[in-house]
């Protein structure tokens, strides 16, 4: 059975794209009226126009586009995590890590999410005394070889 995924959009033009048959994301576009400046060592609310009712079981990641991550655009969280109960409009908060401002223009895709299965933690943690042994054990950071 086919996985499918309700979209609520302000405005057709912002219909996030799927450009290949493999593409993990689709990508998201600028709303806005006018053209968009963020500065160095700034940040700002970037509004997509985009509604989604992800399936329960589901997350929404949210990734800058390496086209704008090259320019030195980052989401101010790193990764965008957008709840399958959330309903409101796809916001990005992005800070400009370069020497340079960075422009963004309206339908401009800047972004992409990526929609993963995932296991609600409410109701299912286990406490436990004790964890299954595995061959890396605590071993972390670098831990399995270079």
């Amino acid at each position: 059975m086919k996985r499918r995924m309700k979209i609520k959009v302000d405005n057709q033009k912002y219909l996030p794209e799927v450009k290949t048959e493999f593409s993990a994301g689709a990508d998201l576009k600028v709303k806005t009226e006018k053209d968009i400046v963020v500065k160095p060592n700034e940040s700002a609310e970037i509004h997509t126009g985009v509604y989604l009712e992800i399936p329960k079981g589901y997350v929404g990641l949210l990734f800058v586009r390496s086209s704008f991550g090259k320019k030195g655009l980052m989401l101010k969280n790193s990764v965008g995590v957008i709840d399958s109960d959330y309903r409101g409009e796809v916001i990005a908060q992005v800070i400009n890590t370069s020497k340079s401002g960075i422009v963004l223009t309206d339908t401009e895709r800047f972004a992409q999410i990526v929609v993963v299965p995932c296991l609600s933690l409410k109701d299912n943690l286990e406490v436990a005394d004790e964890l299954e042994e595995t061959e890396r054990g605590e071993g972390g950071f670098g831990s399995t070889g270079k």
